[in-house]
């Protein structure tokens, strides 16, 4: 994807209430047909907003990419500029700031409301929304077709499933330590939002 990592994306994607749900699916009385349900819905919005994003960056001419003034590479700058202040943001409200409230609420989510969840979690995001922005205006810089975004999207859902992936292999291990997980997400949240923001600066600007 012209020089972008799939991988840390993928990661920033999750980072936050994304993956909290995740790790909170795989502590319910029906782990494996909740959190299913919440990949798939990870999925299809994954692929929805990035073929969205890339069909509104295709509409404008965005210069070279290896242009460094390109309006591509502008959007790009103002995009870090957003994530950059709602970092600062959390940082100084990091004494008050806690996990969004419908996070209590997903124990007894069945697959239904865990796919639901799935897409709104990306959607809904501002982080993910600038991730698939960036994402769709690096490949319509490139002109590349919507194919190169496949493994940023698999990617995405590869870190979705890991607490599902962990779960199936150690799964007495799991069940153990992931309520002491989900209590550490929940009480970190301001920390894991600004680590999100910063991991995607970073491979902007590097």
């Amino acid at each position: 994807m012209d020089g972008l990592s799939v991988l840390p994306l993928a990661v920033t994607m999750m980072v936050g209430p994304q993956i909290m749900s995740a790790i909170i699916f795989v502590t319910t009385p029906r782990p494996v047909r909740v959190s299913v349900g919440f990949l798939v819905g990870v999925a299809l919005a994954a692929t929805a907003g990035t073929a969205v994003a890339l069909g509104l960056a295709s509409l404008f001419d965005l210069g070279d990419p290896g242009d460094s003034g390109s309006s591509g590479k502008i959007i790009q700058y103002v995009l870090v500029g957003l994530l950059a202040a709602a970092a600062l943001k959390n940082w100084i409200r990091r004494e008050t700031i806690e996990p969004p409230k419908w996070l209590g609420t997903l124990m007894s989510a069945d697959p239904r409301r865990a796919l639901k969840v799935g897409l709104l979690v990306i959607l809904l995001m501002p982080s993910d929304i600038v991730v698939m922005l960036t994402v769709g205006t690096n490949l319509a810089q490139a002109d590349a077709n919507f194919a190169e975004a496949l493994p940023f999207i698999g990617a995405t859902v590869l870190i979705a499933g890991l607490p599902l992936l962990s779960l199936l292999v150690f799964h007495r291990r799991v069940t153990a330590a992931m309520p002491q997980v989900r209590d550490w997400l929940n009480t970190h949240s301001w920390l894991i939002s600004i680590l999100a923001c910063v991991i995607f600066i970073v491979l902007i600007l590097a």
